[in-house]
This record gives structure tokens, sequence and C-alpha cells, in this order.
């Protein structure tokens, strides 16, 4: 059991319940962090309880963020999610007590540390700067959607394998591009998503309000949906190295079936549990139907069926491959049980949990489609991508106050390094910022 070798090294001061769970789910990370949490059943800001039951319904950004975060401290949350001053007066109205234990996380969000700062200099900056990048981040969006069926339709007309490829690849960046819109208030483009046989609705808390939130810590569930097949935890009590360098060879196979898994691993905790399943899960079966009335007879269900799990197997493994190593997995990246730094603002821990893809700058479409700008995307991810290369130099200014800076590197690099991070069994002693 990991609770046995863990230490209060990181963000929280209590082991997560959700990483005892016999099987790690969305819904699981939910449970645990409802019971962890000190939230009393409500919803916790800071040291505050709020009783939003009234307001689920009221949400400007729809009534799931609220319903789904029920029992649990949203400090953090609320704070990405929300660049202008008028929800924090607003909800007021909603306080029913003081909380009565202390908050469980050990991260900080004082009006002149770092995220505040940074976050006052954004809004000012948000006034005055050109807004005509978020509409072409939806044609963007809208071409790479309309050419993930047009490709998959020629792989099944034509029985193309290039056409498949490319069916495979537009996927991928379909997914990736429309992770851009699941952030912010509900839209059409965020069910996009689905079209990879993952699921919106989970990935807003797996990855907006898990991920986002505790990245490379043990409560984020995208660290831990991964193990054993891959670890980046610098523990060897949870994976030998030997078992490590096994994933070197699994790797590609868990790559493959990532989002194969993710729809099975939902399907089976619906049936045995609680039901997570919702309409927009059939959104990838739309797919192959396009592909057989698409080829006007000259393809069979079952070959179209059997194109579109190779299109969506490939989508796998080009989204793992871009995914999995886009900002967060390197030696020199923060992970559970390295050396925090002595500051414990949460916009510096996301800094000491990144390192930005670099050559990717010069292209919005690259930057869309690969998880770029990334640190900024963590910091504000209601924001549209077309929105933050306008950002950077108020990012520049407040990481220079506050003595921190912006690492990058490029897609080979990071790959490397995410390699040799899942070799890594020993925690860094020396914490982010602290100088050689």
């Amino acid at each position: 059991m990991v609770i046995e070798t863990w230490k209060n090294s990181g963000i929280a001061t209590k082991f997560p319940t959700y990483r005892n769970s016999s099987l790690v789910t969305v819904h699981s990370w939910q449970t645990g962090k409802q019971q962890d949490d000190e939230a009393e059943g409500l919803w916790r800001i800071k040291d505050s309880i709020y009783d939003f039951t009234s307001f689920i319904d009221k949400h400007p950004g729809g009534p799931f963020w609220i319903r789904e975060t029920k029992g649990m401290d949203i400090t953090e949350a609320f704070e990405a999610h929300h660049l202008t001053t008028a929800p924090e007066k607003m909800i007021a109205k909603y306080k029913v007590r003081d909380a009565a234990k202390p908050r469980i996380y050990t991260l900080t969000l004082h009006e002149d540390g770092f995220y505040k700062t940074l976050k006052e200099r954004v809004r000012e900056q948000l006034k005055t700067i050109d807004k005509t990048p978020k509409r072409k981040s939806d044609l963007i969006h809208l071409g790479i959607l309309l050419s993930t069926y047009l490709f998959a339709v020629a792989s099944a007309k034509y029985d193309s394998l290039l056409a498949l490829i490319l069916a495979g690849v537009a996927l991928c960046w379909t997914v990736i591009v429309s992770h851009n819109y699941f952030h912010r208030r509900d839209n059409w483009q965020m069910y996009a998503f689905n079209l990879g046989m993952m699921n919106v609705c989970s990935w807003r808390i797996s990855h907006a309000i898990s991920h986002h939130i505790y990245p490379n810590s043990y409560m984020d569930l995208e660290l831990s949906m991964f193990e054993p097949l891959l670890c980046w935890v610098p523990n060897p009590h949870i994976k030998s190295k030997a078992l490590r360098y096994v994933s070197w060879v699994t790797e590609p196979f868990a790559y493959a079936i990532a989002f194969f898994l993710q729809l099975g691993t939902r399907i089976f905790y619906s049936l045995r549990h609680a039901n997570i399943m919702y309409w927009h899960d059939l959104l990838p079966l739309t797919i192959p139907l396009v592909m057989y009335y698409g080829s006007f007879g000259s393809a069979t269900l079952l070959f179209c069926v059997r194109q579109w799990l190779a299109m969506t197997s490939i989508a796998s493994f080009a989204f793992c491959v871009i995914g999995l190593n886009a900002a967060h997995h390197d030696p020199e990246i923060y992970h559970e049980g390295d050396a925090t730094r002595e500051d414990r603002d949460w916009g510096l821990f996301q800094v000491d949990t990144i390192i930005d893809r670099g050559d990717l700058k010069w292209s919005q479409f690259l930057v869309l489609t690969h998880f770029g700008d990334h640190i900024l995307h963590h910091l504000f991810p209601t924001l549209d991508h077309g929105l933050l290369p306008a950002l950077y130099p108020v990012l520049y200014e407040t990481l220079d106050q506050f003595k921190s800076k912006l690492r990058e590197c490029n897609h080979i690099e990071h790959i490397i390094g995410q390699h040799k991070q899942l070799l890594r069994t020993e925690p860094n002693p020396r914490a982010p910022g602290s100088g050689k």
C-alpha cells in the first residue's frame, strides 16, 4: 500500500483516500476527495464553507462544475476559473459558516503572492489585446473536425492506408483541440472530445479539476490512472527500477489502447458500481456510420467498424505521444516526493511542474494541437489558447519579480526527459527555485 511509504512532503497534509481504491476512476477520485477535504459536505473556498445548492442551475459556466464538486475544497479551482473579481463578491451570500478544520492543502493564494499578482496584471492586459485569435481557434477546430470525417470516409471508400493514418492523426488533433473548450462554460465544441472514446464530463474532473489544479502530485488523477503500466512518481516502493525499464517496452502498447481503456473502465464501473455514462458517449459511433454511408455501398459496415477501431488506435497512440511528452514529466520537474520550494504559492507550484514546448510558439495551429503554451494554460485555463501569446510580457515580468523562470525545451527533449523520469526512483532533494 502506497500510504505506508508516504510522507507529508507535497501539496497536502493527508494521503488521498482514492489512491487506495481497488479501481481508480473519476468517481473514486471524487468520493475520496469528498472524504478528505474537510468541506463538511458542502463547498469549501479557503477557510469558509458555502452552500451553492440553489446556485447549481444558475451558474453561468453550466451546472456541471458546481454539481460535481459538492463536498470538495475548490479554492484553487475557483481562483483559476474566474478571472474577474465579481464571482468572489457574489459568493458571499452563499457562505454558511467558517470551516471547522484547517485546509489539508499547503498551497497558498495570498493577495501579494505570485498568482494573484499575475492574475491582476492579466486582467488589465486582456482589456487591450486583440481578441480575433479566438475566431481562428474556432476555425482550426472546425477544420480538423471535418477532416477527421473526410479522411475516415476516404479510408473506407478506397481502403486506403494513407487515408486511415491521416484520419487517426486528425482524430487525435480533434480531441486535443477540443480540450481548449471544456475548461470553460458549456459549448458544442467540447463534445468533439468524445470522438476519441473518452468523455468530456469525466475529463472535466480528471483533467480540469484534478490534474490542472494538482499536477504531478498524488491528487493528480492523470498521474495515477496510468499506473502500474507507467509510473512517474520517484518512489521505489511504488514501482522498482527493474519494472520501470519494463515500462519502456509496454509503453507503445499502453499508448495504443489508452482510449479503449478509458471507455472500458467507465463501462465496467457503470455496470458494477454507479453509472458514469452519458448520452454523448455514443458520439464516437458517428464515425463508422458516416464511413459506411459516405462510402455509398463500396464498404461493408463490418469493414467500416474495423477501420474505425484502427484509426482510433492510431489516434490514441498519437495522443499519448503528444500529451505525455507535452510538459509535465522530466527529472527536473517537480513530482510527488520531491523537495518543494519555501514559497507555497499555487501559481509557482504550476511553474515548477511544467517545462513548456518552446518549439511550438510560432504557430497557433501547433499550440492548439500539441498542448502548447502550457504554463499559461494551466494558470488561466478558461482563456482561449489564441489569447495566451499576448500574456507572455506580464508572465515574464511577474516571474522575474518572484525570482522564478519559464523553462522550455523541444519535443524530442521532452520525450527523452519523460523516459528518464520513468526510471527515476529517488526524489529530488533540491527544491525548485533554490538554485544550484
